[in-house]
C-alpha cells in the first residue's frame, strides 16, 4: 500500500534560521505590515467603542426641530428644562431633584495665553444636574468649576493638539475673549464626552452673549417611559422640540461614519496586498535559491505535495512569528493612544476582537505568500533541478 510521509517540520525550522538575514528582513516586512493592520483596526473599533458607551440607553435628548443631528446649531428656549421637569411623567427622581440636564453645545476657538495658534474645542455648558444624567462623567482630579473656571475632559489636550501639561488644573485656557482657569479633569468611560470641556451654564451664556439652551437631557426611570416625553414634543408646538433617545442619537453618528469605516477596511486591504507581494518576493527568491535541494528531496522520495506542505508550513510560521510581535507592539504601544477626529477625540482600543483580526490577517498573508513559490517549485523536472547551482 502506497504511504504518503510528510517532511518533519523540524526541517522547515531549520531552514528559517539556515539564512538568518533573509529571514530577518522578511520578519521585519511582514510585522511592519500586520502593525499597520492593527492601527487600522484600533482606529474602527476605538471609534466604534466611543459612539457606542456614549449613549444611555434611559436618557433622551431634547432639542430643535429640523436640526437632524447637528446640537451644535440647535436652539431651544431656555424654559424648556423647567417645562419638561413640570409636565412629562417618568422622569427619574432622587430626593424631589429631576434628572433634568439643561445644556449649551458648541464649537469654538481656544487658545493658551501667550501663544498665537487656536484650536477648535467642543465646549458644553452645564449645570451639576449633568451628573446625574451623564453616569459616565467622573470627576479624576480637582473640582466641579467655579466662576471663571472650566474642567477638562481626558482627551480634550488630544482635541485640542496640546500636551496634558498644558491642560492640567491650574493652567488657563482663553476662550470667547476671556481667560478660563482649569480646576479639573474628568473621565466618561471613553465617550465622547472626553474630549470636550466644561463650564458652568450660566457663564458659558454670558460669554457667548445667548440666553437660549441647545438641548435638555433627560433620564428617564425607565426606556419604555420615553413615549410621554416624545407626546410633550409634539404637543408643545411653540417651542419647536423634537426629541432622540441618546442611543439612537450615537447610532444615526455611527452610520454617518460608514463610509470612514469602509475606507479604513479599504485600507486594511491595500497594505495587506502589500504584505502579500513583498511576501511573495522573498519566498519566490528563497524556492530559486533552493531548486537543487527541493529535487534532492524528491530522488529521496519525498512526494511533490509533502515539499509543497513543508514550504507553505516555513511561510505560515514566519508569518506567525511576525503576528505575534505585532500584537505585542499593538498591545503595548498602539493600545490607547488618542487619535484627533471630526467627533473630538478617541482612543485606538486593541481588544480581543482586534488580536482576532489582525492576527487572522497575518496568518493569511503568509498563506497566500507562501502558496505561489510552493507550487512553482515542482514546476521544473529533477533532473534540471538536480543540475542547477
Amino acid at each position: 500500500m502506497f504511504r504518503f510521509s510528510l517532511i518533519p517540520w523540524e526541517y522547515g525550522v531549520r531552514n528559517l534560521f539556515r539564512r538568518p538575514m533573509r529571514t530577518l528582513l522578511t520578519l521585519t516586512g511582514l510585522t511592519t505590515v500586520i502593525v499597520l493592520v492593527f492601527v487600522v483596526i484600533g482606529f474602527i473599533r476605538g471609534l466604534e467603542h466611543s459612539l457606542t458607551v456614549s449613549g444611555d440607553p434611559q436618557v433622551a435628548l431634547l432639542f430643535s426641530l429640523g436640526m437632524g443631528e447637528n446640537l451644535e446649531y440647535s436652539s431651544i428656549p431656555m424654559r424648556t428644562s423647567e417645562l419638561v421637569s413640570a409636565s412629562v411623567a417618568g422622569i427619574k427622581t432622587f430626593h424631589d431633584r429631576k434628572y433634568v440636564s439643561p445644556e449649551l453645545y458648541l464649537g469654538t476657538q481656544i487658545e493658551i495665553p501667550d501663544q498665537q495658534e487656536t484650536a477648535m474645542g467642543l465646549v458644553r455648558g452645564v449645570t451639576q444636574s449633568a451628573l446625574l444624567v451623564r453616569r459616565q462623567v467622573q470627576l479624576e482630579s480637582g473640582s466641579w468649576p467655579g466662576p471663571g473656571e472650566i474642567m477638562t475632559g481626558q482627551l480634550a489636550a488630544t482635541k485640542l493638539d496640546l500636551t496634558n501639561d498644558q491642560m492640567a488644573a491650574g493652567k488657563e485656557l482663553i476662550m470667547e475673549g476671556r481667560t478660563w482657569r482649569i480646576s479639573g479633569t474628568f473621565s466618561a468611560a471613553g465617550s465622547a464626552f472626553e474630549s470636550e470641556i466644561w463650564c458652568r451654564l450660566d457663564e458659558l451664556q454670558q460669554a457667548m452673549k445667548r440666553q437660549d439652551l441647545s438641548l435638555v437631557a433627560v433620564t428617564l426611570n425607565s426606556p419604555s417611559d420615553y413615549p410621554d416625553l416624545d407626546l410633550f414634543c409634539k404637543e408643545r408646538l411653540d417651542l419647536e422640540l423634537q426629541s432622540i433617545r441618546e442611543v439612537d442619537y450615537y447610532q444615526g453618528l455611527k452610520k454617518d461614519y460608514g463610509p470612514i469605516r469602509l475606507l479604513a477596511w479599504l485600507v486594511v486591504f491595500l497594505v495587506s496586498g502589500a504584505g502579500v507581494f513583498a511576501g511573495l518576493n522573498t519566498l519566490y527568491g528563497a524556492v530559486v535559491g533552493r531548486t537543487r535541494e527541493l529535487s534532492t528531496l524528491q530522488t529521496l522520495g519525498f512526494l511533490r505535495r509533502a515539499i509543497v506542505i513543508s514550504l507553505i508550513q516555513e511561510g505560515v510560521l514566519l508569518a506567525t512569528a511576525a503576528s505575534l510581535i505585532a500584537a505585542l507592539i499593538a498591545v503595548f504601544l498602539i493600545n490607547g493612544v488618542s487619535v484627533r477626529f471630526t467627533m473630538g477625540a478617541f482612543s485606538l482600543q486593541i481588544d480581543s476582537i482586534s488580536l482576532l483580526i489582525g492576527c487572522g490577517v497575518g496568518i493569511l498573508l503568509g498563506l497566500l505568500g507562501a502558496i505561489p513559490p510552493a507550487l512553482r517549485a515542482l514546476r521544473l523536472p529533477v533532473i534540471d533541478g538536480l543540475k542547477s547551482v
